[in-house]
């Protein structure tokens, strides 16, 4: 899970320093879609990390 947390916010900080540069950068739409797939998994992980405790 650290992995996909670091993952994460490499990805985040990628979609934040795109829209830095140019707020209307079609690329941010993906790399958003990219993020919302890993925060996706990591929500999944979490709650099956949980049900086994």
């Amino acid at each position: 899970m650290t992995a996909l947390r670091k993952k994460i916010e490499e990805t985040r900080k990628m979609m934040y320093e795109t829209y830095e540069k140019n707020p209307n950068d079609p690329e941010i739409l993906f790399i958003s879609q990219k993020l919302d797939v890993l925060l996706n998994k990591y929500d999944r992980l979490r709650k099956n990390t949980k049900k086994f405790k």
